[in-house]
C-alpha cells in the first residue's frame, strides 16, 4: 500500500522534533496538522489514552479523506500518571489545571502535592499509545511506558512538559537532562513510535 505522507495529529513543536527524528528513516515526508493545514477542534472525551489516541486520528483522517487526500494519519495519546495521586494527572495530563497554565507551574504543584512523601512513594510513569489510520480504513495502536519518580525539583533544559520533574533513577538523570537521542531511545514516545515504524515498515511495504 502506498502513502503520500503521514500527517500526525498534533500542534506541539517539541513533540514534532522527537516524531521526526525517531521516524526519518521511513523517508515520507512527516507533517503536523498546521503544516497540513488542518484546524480542527477535536473533543478527546474518552477515558483512557488508547480512546483518546483513536479519537484525534479518526478525526484528521475524516478531514483528509475528505480531500482525497492518500496519507496515513498517526495521533499519541501521552501523560504522566503519578501512582501516590491515584495516577493523576493520567489522560488530563494536557490540561491539568487548564490547557493555557504554564508547564512550571503545574510542575510546581504537583511537586508541592508530594511534599514529605518519601521517595519509594513517588513513583511514577509516562504513558504514550499512539494510534494510525491507513489510507484503507485500518487501524493500529502501539503503547509504551516508561518507569520513574517525580523529584523534588525541576532539573534540565533539554525536555518539555513534565520532563524537568520526571527522574530516572537508573540513569541518574531527569528526563529533561537526557540527550535527545538518549531520550527517544528509552522515552515513552520513543518507544511507542519504534514500534509503530515497524508495523507501517510491513503494511507500506518500506
Amino acid at each position: 500500500m502506498e502513502c503520500e505522507k503521514i500527517v500526525f495529529a498534533t500542534g506541539n513543536a517539541g513533540k514534532m522534533k522527537e516524531i521526526r527524528m525517531i521516524m526519518a528513516d521511513l523517508g515520507i515526508t512527516i507533517e503536523s496538522m498546521k503544516e497540513a493545514g488542518i484546524h480542527v477542534d477535536i473533543d478527546e472525551n474518552g477515558q483512557s489514552f488508547e480512546e483518546n489516541a483513536a479519537i484525534k486520528a479518526e478525526a484528521i483522517a475524516q478531514e483528509l479523506a475528505q480531500r482525497g487526500e492518500n496519507v496515513v494519519v498517526l495521533a499519541d495519546d501521552s501523560g504522566l500518571e503519578i501512582d501516590y495521586l491515584n495516577k493523576e494527572p493520567g489522560i488530563y495530563s494536557a490540561r491539568y489545571m487548564g490547557e493555557d497554565t504554564s508547564y512550571t507551574v503545574k510542575n510546581t504543584n504537583l511537586i508541592q502535592r508530594l511534599e514529605g512523601v518519601a521517595d519509594d512513594k513517588r513513583t511514577a510513569r509516562f504513558v504514550c499509545v499512539i494510534a494510525a489510520v491507513l489510507p484503507d480504513g485500518r487501524k493500529l495502536h502501539t503503547r509504551a511506558t516508561i518507569e520513574g519518580i517525580i523529584g523534588y525539583e525541576e532539573k534540565g533544559d533539554n525536555g518539555f512538559g513534565y520532563d524537568p520533574i520526571f527522574y530516572l533513577p537508573s540513569y541518574g538523570k531527569y528526563s529533561a537532562e537526557l540527550s535527545p537521542e538518549e531520550k527517544n531511545r528509552i522515552s515513552h514516545r520513543g518507544k511507542a513510535l519504534e514500534e509503530m515504524k515497524a508495523q507501517l515498515k510491513a503494511v507500506l511495504s518500506i
